[in-house]
């Protein structure tokens, strides 16, 4: 629950979290990083293979990290996410080429800033026009729970093509 590409997380260590994940097939991992220049850096080393379960992601809050998704691009992996949350601005038409599966969200905790409506109604437009699973996780606030998870009366839970989520995920 932590950045795997974090300066603290020398390469060695990613090897190692790497080695296990080629194991565990039966899983599916989600490997989130607000660092994708070093994500990129180090897998595309020859010594980190391709792994089919697991699924890399950027974060991206507003449009100033618009180039995450670039960069995401180029990554080295059968599925590749962008998570939209906590979502602090518009994002207007970005570009999702190679892109599976968007998530988007609202900042949550005492100090959580609104996500808008139309923010939200924006990312879901653009996933639909350009064939990515659009996931609307949740609006936020200081009472996530209260808030909801429901768009204009609809519960959003796409996942990429041929991808099914498990049980109690």
């Amino acid at each position: 629950m932590s950045d795997l590409f974090q300066d603290k997380a020398d390469e060695a260590f990613i090897r190692q979290v790497w080695r296990v994940m080629a194991q565990a097939q039966w899983h599916s991992f989600q490997v989130l990083t607000k660092r994708p220049e070093r994500m990129l850096d180090v897998l595309s080393k020859p010594d980190f293979p391709v792994l089919p379960n697991v699924w890399l992601g950027t974060s991206v809050e507003s449009e100033d990290y618009l180039r995450r998704i670039d960069l995401l691009r180029r990554m080295p992996a059968v599925i590749r996410f962008v998570s939209f949350e906590p979502l602090l601005g518009p994002i207007c038409d970005p570009d999702l080429t190679g892109i599976h599966w968007a998530i988007v969200g609202g900042e949550s905790g005492p100090r959580a800033r609104l996500v808008k409506q139309s923010w939200v109604e924006g990312l879901r437009d653009a996933c639909r026009e350009q064939g990515v699973a659009f996931f609307f996780k949740q609006w936020g606030g200081t009472r996530k729970k209260k808030s909801g998870r429901l768009l204009r009366g609809q519960l959003w839970e796409q996942y990429p093509r041929g991808i099914e989520p498990r049980p109690g995920a």
